[in-house]
């Protein structure tokens, strides 16, 4: 039978016209959103349209992605239409740029609180990028996001969540789906909407604040949602460099700080960590 994009009744595609409508309104932040049947990296595509003059809040959805990349340039893979693969185009000139390292997290920040509210599922951040979920009482990774610097002025930030996932999909044994976890829904096309929402409120309150992470809450808020602070770790560095310790906080920069075995703290930037991993 040949297929086509309603062959899969329990995936259906997302409903480009009606997303717009939701999202691209005159008051709104976001400025365009595509919808296409494939890309090999949303990252990459959006990010040669920036180069080309993209407006700001400017989004591009693929079904599906042939080349999709995590940090450190790891695949990520899954079916057509089992999850949200976007990236989105954001130009905070208006911030000094030593804080733009913050724009992951607060992706992560609003990401997470989207997926809390739209699909009724607790969803906890790994530092630096990675979104959880629990199921039978494990912690399983269930998206991550990847930001990238374009030009002077442009960062694409990536966004992939594996939403209908089944247990014989899964890429590898840790990782999860929001069906998996119990979500109360699975239509893509609320949840995209939730995330693109919360991301443009977090967006706003940061650059409203200079990119101050304390004074828009986003430090406080990432520290509150992350699984990662009061755990010992293992932290690998280039080079096969380690550092032991217990996670204590994330820093002004971003930076996760350990309290390390000897009595002190080292700060880790996500630029420079290979893993982070649960100690032992």
């Amino acid at each position: 039978m040949t297929s086509n994009r309603w062959s899969d009744l329990e995936r259906p595609p997302l409903n480009a016209p009606a997303l717009r409508r939701a999202i691209l309104t005159p008051d709104g932040f976001w400025t365009d959103l595509e919808v296409v049947e494939t890309a090999g990296s949303t990252n990459t595509d959006l990010a040669a349209r920036a180069k080309e003059g993209a407006p700001e809040g400017a989004v591009l959805v693929a079904e599906e992605q042939s080349a999709g990349r995590g940090r450190l340039n790891r695949r990520w893979s899954a079916p057509s239409r089992s999850g949200l693969f976007f990236s989105v185009l954001l130009r905070p000139s208006a911030v000094p740029v030593e804080h733009w390292g913050w724009l992951p997290l607060l992706a992560g920040v609003a990401t997470a609180t989207a997926l809390s509210r739209s699909a009724g599922v607790d969803t906890a951040l790994k530092w630096p990028n990675d979104l959880l979920v629990t199921i039978d009482g494990e912690e399983r990774k269930t998206g991550g996001i990847l930001a990238e610097r374009v030009g002077e002025d442009g960062i694409v930030i990536g966004i992939g969540v594996n939403i209908s996932l089944r247990y014989d999909e899964l890429p590898v044994p840790a990782a999860a789906s929001l069906a998996l976890a119990g979500a109360k829904i699975t239509d893509r096309d609320p949840i995209l909407r939730a995330i693109l929402r919360s991301l443009a409120d977090w967006y706003a309150e940061w650059v409203a604040a200079g990119g101050d992470p304390a004074l828009c809450r986003l430090q406080q808020t990432y520290a509150a949602g992350c699984a990662t602070l009061g755990r010992a770790v293992r932290v690998e560095l280039p080079g096969g460099r380690e550092v032991d310790g217990t996670a204590v906080a994330v820093d002004g920069d971003g930076r996760l700080v350990i309290a390390t075995e000897g009595g002190g703290e080292q700060a880790v930037g996500a630029g420079d960590v290979v893993h982070v991993r649960p100690a032992g």
